[in-house]
C-alpha cells in the first residue's frame, strides 16, 4: 500500500516482526495490507494484536530475538527531543545502548494512551511510566537469567543487554531470555528504579536520534507521507465564521484537469482531485454563494467586550487572611490592569493529514499531539465504533498546543468517506491555518495591592477574566460545519494555573472569572494561562518593588519563603551579573536606552522553577524594542538530557519573545484578517537574542517538564526591562512600536 522502501527497521515502525506479544510476524503483517512505511511513517491497515494497556509491560516495550528493544510511547515528539529523552530513560533502566531502541509513538493500535502530549508532562508522567515498565522488565529478565545460570539474581549484572555473573564468564542476552515473546507482566509502580548515582545514560547529552535523518532529508514528515492511490483534497471555507452555504456551481470546476468530485455535507464543502494542484485550483475557482454574518465585536473594543461577557463561575485560587480589609490599611495602595492579546499558533507548515477507509476500518495519519483523543473524536464524527479507527502519529509542523492538525484529519476522513474509502490527503493552506485553527484566548487581569511603611506587601487582590472550560478536546471544524457529532464545551486549557502567587503575602485573594463565551474557538497554546497569569503577577510585583524603592530581585527574595526558589534567584543574579539598584535606572539619556528586568515562576506552584533576566534596548524615536540577551536559570529536577533541556529553554525564549513583541490576531466583523505572515508577523533570525542558560540538575529528584515553564516568564521580564530603561510600564501584549510610542506620549 505504502510507497516507502521495506526495511527491517521499518517493519518495527509498523509494529512488525521483532515485537513480542504479536500474533503475527512481519511477513504475515505485510500480507494483510500493513506494508512497512519507514521509521517515521508507520503503515495502516490491519493492526496485529498487541497490548496497549497502561498497567502492562507489553504495553510499553518489547524485545526481539536479536536483543533490540522496541519502545511504545503514547507521548509523541513534536520536534522537542522527547523521543531521545524517553529512549534514554528506557535504555538506562534496561542497561542497553540507546542505539538499540526503536521508538514507536502515537499509534493508537500499538501505543498506550498516556494522555495528550502537552503540559510539560511527557517526561514527568510519560517518562516515569516508561521507566517503571523498563525496570519491571529488567527485574523479570534478571530472575529468568538467575534460573538459567544457576545463581541468585543479586549476583548478576547487565552490560549492554547481556546478563552475566559478577565474577565474570559467559552470559545470556535479553534476546535469548525472552526474544519475540510476551512478558505478560504487570508494571510495578512501586518498583525501585536505578540509583541515580549509577546513571550512565540519563543526565548525558545524548545526540538527538531524529537529527541525522532530518539533516539528510530522509525523514518522513506528515507533509511528505504518501499512500498508493492517494487523492488530494481541499476544503472551501466559509468567508465568515458562521456563514451558511447557499449555492454551489459544480460546473465551474469540471473542466479542471484531474478534478474528481465535489463533496458537500451541510456547510462542509470540499473538492477532490488527482493532483494537489488540481485540488488547489478547484478550491479557488469553485463558484459558491454563502450567507452574510457579522457577529464579531470591534477589535478596538475587545476588552470592553470581555468585561461585558457573562461570568458563569468563579474559581478562587488563593485566599489567605482578609485582603479587602488589609488593602484599606496599607501605607500605600496600587492598582493596575494587564491584558494579553489573542494569538494563533502560527505553525510554519499548515496542517496536513491522510485518511483512508478499508474493510470498514478508518486509518488516519496525522501530526496530532493527541492521537488517542483524536481517535475518539473521529469515531464520533463518523459514527463508527472507536475500535474501528486507528490514528498514527507522524511529526509535522510544531504547534505546542492544539492547532489545525486534528481538523485536517477530520477533513481527510470525511473526504475519504465520500470516495468510498480511497485514501485522501488534505493539506491546509496558510489562510486555513491562520483563519481556522483555534486560538489562544484573550486574557484580562485586574490587580490591587498595598505596601506597609517598610515597603513589604501586606495585601494582594487579583481578578482574571478568562474563558470557561478546561483541558480536553476542541470540537473538530469539519464536524461542526457538517452538522455531525462533536464536543460542545470549550477547552482553552487549564488556564487558572499560576494566578496564585509563589510568594508569601499575609493577605491575599485571587479569583478567576470564567466567562460564558469567547470570540474565537479557544484552545491551549504553549503555556496556556501560566504565561498570561505570570506576566500580570510578575509585572505588578515589579511595580510594587519600584513603589517601595527596592531592587526588583531583592524584593522577590524578601517575599519568597521557598528555599529552592531563592537558590535559583541567587544563581540568576550571578549568571546575569545583576546590578542591585531600584528600577527604573536614573539619568538614562540618548535615543537608544537600555534596561534589564527580572521574572520568576514556580510552574503551577508545584514543579519546575525558572528565573530570567531580560536585557533590552528601546529606540525612543521608533518605539522599537530589541531584546539583546536573556539569562535563564532552570530547575526541572532530574535532567534527562541536558542538551535537550537547553533546546527547550531556547525554544521557549524565542517563541515567547515573538508572542510578546509581535504577534496579535486581527479580525473584522466576520472573520480573522491576519491570514498571512505580513499581517501576523513573527520573530526573524536577525532579532534572535543571546541566551545564557544555567541548568540546575538534581539527579536525586523527580524529573519535571521543560517544554513550557520558561515561556511563562518572558513577557514580564521584557516589560520590566522596558520599564527599567524608560520608566514606562507596558501592560498590553504585544509590545509593538505604536504601543510603545503611545505609552511614552501618555507619560509625558
Amino acid at each position: 500500500m505504502n510507497t516507502a522502501t521495506a526495511t527491517r527497521r521499518s517493519f518495527l515502525g509498523a509494529g512488525g516482526s521483532l515485537v513480542i506479544g504479536f500474533a503475527l510476524g512481519g511477513r504475515a503483517l505485510a500480507q494483510q495490507g500493513a506494508a512497512p512505511a519507514g521509521p517515521s511513517a508507520p503503515a495502516g491497515g490491519a493492526a496485529v494484536a498487541k497490548s496497549v494497556a497502561l498497567d502492562e509491560v507489553d504495553g510499553f516495550l518489547a524485545i526481539g530475538a536479536d536483543g533490540k528493544v522496541t519502545l511504545f510511547s503514547g507521548k509523541v515528539d513534536l520536534g522537542t527531543g522527547v523521543r531521545t529523552a524517553l529512549s534514554q530513560m528506557a535504555a538506562e533502566e534496561l542497561d542497553v545502548p540507546v542505539e538499540r531502541i526503536t521508538f514507536v509513538q502515537g499509534d493508537t493500535a500499538l501505543t498506550p494512551d498516556q494522555g495528550p502530549t502537552y503540559g510539560s508532562l511527557s517526561i514527568q508522567v510519560g517518562g516515569i511510566q516508561i521507566r517503571q515498565a523498563a525496570a519491571t522488565a529488567r527485574r523479570q529478565l534478571l530472575e529468568t537469567a538467575a534460573q538459567r545460570l544457576g545463581v541468585p539474581a543479586s549476583e548478576l549484572v547487565v552490560e549492554d543487554g547481556t546478563v552475566r555473573r559478577r565474577s565474570g564468564g559467559n552470559g545470556v542476552t535479553y534476546g535469548e531470555l525472552i526474544g519475540d515473546r510476551s512478558f505478560s507482566l504487570k508494571v510495578d509502580k512501586d518498583i525501585t528504579t536505578k540509583d541515580p548515582a549509577n546513571f550512565r545514560i540519563v543526565g548525558q547529552s545524548v545526540p538527538r536520534l531524529d537529527i541525522p535523518e532530518k539533516t539528510t532529508g530522509r525523514f518522513t514528515y506528515m507533509h511528505d507521507f504518501k499512500v498508493d492511490g492517494m487523492l488530494h483534497g481541499r476544503v472551501v471555507r466559509p468567508p465568515a465564521l458562521q456563514a451558511e452555504l447557499r449555492e454551489v456551481d459544480e460546473s465551474s470546476v469540471r473542466g479542471i484537469p484531474g478534478f474528481v468530485k465535489l463533496v458537500r455535507e451541510g456547510n462542509f464543502l470540499g473538492v477532490i482531485a488527482q493532483s494537489e494542484w488540481g485540488a488547489i485550483r478547484a478550491a479557488r475557482e469553485l463558484k459558491v454563494t454563502w450567507s452574510d454574518w457579522q457577529g464579531l465585536p470591534e477589535q478596538s473594543r475587545l476588552w470592553e467586550h470581555v468585561r461585558a461577557t457573562k461570568v458563569v463561575k468563579d474559581d478562587v485560587t488563593s485566599n489567605v487572611g482578609d485582603a479587602k480589609a488589609a488593602l484599606g490599611g496599607g501605607a500605600r495602595r496600587l492598582s493596575a490592569s494587564y491584558d494579553f492579546a489573542i494569538h494563533t499558533h502560527g505553525s510554519l507548515g499548515p496542517s496536513c493529514a491522510v485518511a483512508e477507509i478499508r474493510d470498514g476500518k478508518l486509518t488516519c495519519w496525522t501530526a496530532s499531539q493527541m492521537t488517542h483523543n483524536l481517535r475518539k473524536q473521529i469515531a464520533a464524527m463518523m459514527r463508527m465504533p472507536e475500535e474501528q479507527v486507528r490514528c498514527i502519529y507522524l511529526e509535522g509542523s510544531g504547534c505546542y498546543g492544539r492547532n489545525g492538525h486534528e481538523d485536517a484529519a477530520g477533513d481527510a476522513a470525511l473526504l475519504s468517506r465520500a470516495m468510498d474509502g480511497r485514501p485522501v490527503r488534505v493539506q491546509w493552506m496558510r489562510e486555513d491555518e491562520h483563519g481556522w485553527d483555534p486560538k489562544g484566548p484573550p486574557t484580562l487581569i485586574d490587580l490591587r495591592a498595598a505596601l506597609d511603611a517598610q515597603g513589604n506587601i501586606v495585601a494582594w487582590e487579583s481578578e482574571f477574566f478568562i474563558p470557561q472550560g478546561a483541558a480536553g478536546n476542541v470540537a473538530l471544524v469539519p464536524a461542526e460545519l457538517a452538522g455531525l457529532p462533536h464536543e460542545e464545551a470549550m477547552a482553552p486549557g487549564n488556564i487558572i494555573q499560576n494566578s496564585a502567587l509563589p510568594y508569601t503575602v499575609p493577605n491575599i485573594h485571587t479569583v478567576c472569572h470564567r466567562l460564558e463565551s469567547t470570540l474565537f474557538k479557544p484552545s491551549w497554546i504553549r503555556t496556556p494561562g501560566r504565561m498570561q497569569n505570570t506576566y500580570a503577577n510578575e509585572c505588578f510585583l515589579d511595580e510594587l518593588a519600584a513603589a517601595a524603592g527596592a531592587d526588583p530581585l531583592d524584593f522577590r527574595l524578601r517575599h519568597l519563603k521557598d528555599e529552592r526558589g531563592a537558590e535559583l534567584l541567587r544563581r540568576l543574579a550571578v549568571l546575569s551579573r545583576w546590578e542591585r539598584r531600584p528600577s527604573p535606572q536614573r539619568n538614562a539619556s540618548g535615543n537608544i536606552v537600555k534596561g534589564r528586568g527580572v521574572s520568576y515562576v514556580k510552574y503551577e506552584l508545584n514543579r519546575t522553577y525558572v528565573g530570567v533576566v531580560a536585557e533590552v534596548e528601546v529606540n525612543r524615536d521608533s518605539g522599537e524594542i530589541r531584546a539583546t540577551r536573556f539569562s535563564v536559570v532552570h530547575d526541572c529536577g532530574q535532567v534527562i538530557n541536558p542538551d535537550g533541556v537547553r533546546n527547550q529553554v531556547e525554544g521557549n525564549v524565542l517563541h515567547t519573545l515573538s508572542r510578546t513583541l509581535k504577534e496579535e490576531l486581527t479580525w473584522d466583523g466576520s472573520m480573522v484578517t491576519s491570514l498571512d505572515w505580513g499581517s501576523y508577523p513573527v520573530i526573524t533570525f536577525p532579532e534572535v537574542p543571546v541566551i545564557d542558560i544555567d541548568l540546575l540538575d538534581r539527579p536525586g529528584e523527580k524529573p519535571w517538564g521543560a517544554g513550557e515553564p520558561a515561556a511563562a516568564v518572558i513577557p514580564s521580564a521584557v516589560s520590566n526591562a522596558v520599564f527599567d530603561a524608560t520608566g514606562i510600564r507596558l501592560r498590553s501584549i504585544p509590545f509593538t512600536p505604536p504601543r510603545v510610542k503611545a505609552a511614552m506620549r501618555q507619560a509625558t
